[in-house]
This record gives C-alpha cells, structure tokens and sequence, in this order.
C-alpha cells in the first residue's frame, strides 16, 4: 500500500485561523468538498473542526454558527500522521481512535490532512489491480 506522500502529493492545504466562525469553515469545507480543516493559531496548529463537530457542537447545542468562532468547538486532542508512513499504520491509528481525519505532518510542519475516504480509494485500487492481475494469470 501507498505511503502518506504519496496520497496527499501536492493538495492545496485549506486550513482557517482561530477567529473564523463556524458558519464560514463549514462554506468553506462545503465548496472544497472536504471534511475537516486543521485550525491556525497565527502559524501554528491549534487544532482541528470537522463536519461532524459542526453538527454536535453548533447545531444540536442551538449555538450561532455566524457568531461561534472555530476556537470554541475545535478539537484539540490531534491525532497525527507523518508524511511517510504507510496507508496501514494511519488506518490502524483511525480506527484505535476513533477518527476519520489525520493531521499530516512533514518534519513537525502541517502537511495536509488524510481522510479515511483516501485510504478506501487507495484499497480500492490496490484491489482492483489485484483483480486485473489475477483475470490476466487465468486468461
């Protein structure tokens, strides 16, 4: 399976500082069709906002989206990945953790973010190749 780099190659990262509201980062993941956005604390990372934090903490707690800041619902607990490390490992660290995001990092530095909707891809095409291999052994 692939390593970490090899996923997320050169993908823009988008990310949101600490004063941004939540009704902006929740736009923002909506056009860029993405589920979570690390949070920056000038440049450092503070933390993490997924769609489902949006969920939880804003909408079913009845708070504004428009007047709640990020900092206020994000998650601080960060489960990380490094760039190198193999599909397997950062699938392993989802499950035992229950997350379906990891913060990338390449030396300490944010890299991006891996979902586990990228790793399912990359197990689907390992097995489709897989699938190819074997009809073209039988043939």
């Amino acid at each position: 399976m692939k390593s970490v780099r090899a996923i997320i190659g050169e993908r823009e990262i988008v990310t949101v500082g600490c004063s941004t509201c939540a009704r902006e980062a929740a736009r923002l993941m909506a056009s860029r069709h993405i589920g979570a956005l690390p949070i920056l604390d000038g440049e450092r990372l503070a933390g993490i906002i997924t769609e489902r934090d949006i969920l939880v903490r804003i909408v079913a707690a009845d708070l504004a989206p428009a007047a709640t800041p990020v900092a206020d619902i994000m998650s601080t607990q960060l489960f990380v990945a490094d760039i190198g490390e193999p599909c397997e490992v950062c699938l392993r660290r989802m499950q035992e953790a229950h997350v379906r995001h990891l913060i990338v990092l390449d030396q300490g530095r944010l890299a991006g973010i891996l979902s586990l909707r990228d790793l399912m891809a990359v197990d689907l095409d390992d097995k489709a190749e897989t699938i190819s291999l074997l009809n073209a052994y039988v043939s």
